[in-house]
């Protein structure tokens, strides 16, 4: 352990004693957020905002081999994401994803969740989509809206979801690898009906008359945000995400 480790005065603590406080009871989904965890929300993007990889030790990685990322997985490389893990509670989880050049995380939930995340280094491309409603069997067709898609980099505030609001979405490294700080409040958790689902975007032709008209009044009018149909499905076997050690300073809650 390195001196300063325990210092509780570290952004990466202040960050982990904030999230504690600002999860301790959160707004569930359907209900309205009180003023109180909004104010404790704000102190909490304002410290994920002054955050930076070396923080958290971070750096990126030097250039890969000459091989290309499908050609490493066919090779059996290393998984195209890994996870560092640096604290959890029953309230909320942190850690850093990890991105390989060209690696994705595909579109996914977070049930009843709540999130922050904020890029470390490299720059990501995230689409967001709002819970589906009404929850439906696998395989069913789920309608959704997708509420943004934008690139991020380490010069931009942190991206937030909630229970009902930007609950889904999918991360794309661009332009090389990248790693983003990660906090899930409460944890997913199968056995509390907190599981990871993955999503598939249909294009609405697939969907249905109703869908090709909505596309249709969207595209003459330009809107960022529309419907979207979900469907789910299986994990894709083209992702699976690895683990490695987190060599940023000690958290102590």
């Amino acid at each position: 352990m390195m001196p300063g480790d325990r210092d509780m005065s570290s952004i990466v603590q202040r960050i982990a004693r904030q999230a504690l406080v600002t999860f301790r009871s959160p707004p569930r989904a359907g209900e309205d957020a009180g003023k109180s965890f909004l104010e404790n929300l704000g102190k909490l993007r304002s410290l994920m905002t002054e955050v930076r990889a070396a923080d958290l030790r971070l750096a990126p990685p030097p250039p890969p081999p000459y091989l290309h990322l499908h050609q490493q997985l066919h090779h059996g490389a290393a998984p195209p994401v890994t996870y560092m893990h640096i604290c959890e509670t029953d309230q909320f989880s942190m850690g850093v994803f990890l991105l390989k050049s060209g690696a994705s995380i595909p579109l996914h939930d977070h049930p009843g969740m709540h999130g922050v995340l904020k890029v470390m280094y490299g720059k990501v491309r995230i689409s967001c989509f709002d819970r589906p409603q009404p929850p439906a069997p696998v395989g069913a067709l789920r309608r959704s809206v997708l509420r943004s898609t934008g690139e991020f980099t380490e010069e931009c505030g942190p991206c937030v979801l909630s229970p009902d609001r930007d609950n889904l979405h999918q991360i794309d490294a661009v332009d090389g690898p990248t790693a983003f700080m990660d906090i899930l409040a409460p944890p997913y958790d199968p056995d509390d009906g907190r599981d990871c689902h993955y999503y598939r975007v249909l294009p609405d032709a697939e969907a249905s008359p109703a869908g090709r008209q909505q596309q249709q009044r969207g595209e003459e009018e330009e809107e960022e945000e529309k419907d979207a149909w979900l469907m789910e499905i299986p994990q894709p076997p083209g992702f699976w995400c690895g683990a490695e050690p987190y060599p940023g300073p000690e958290v102590s809650l």
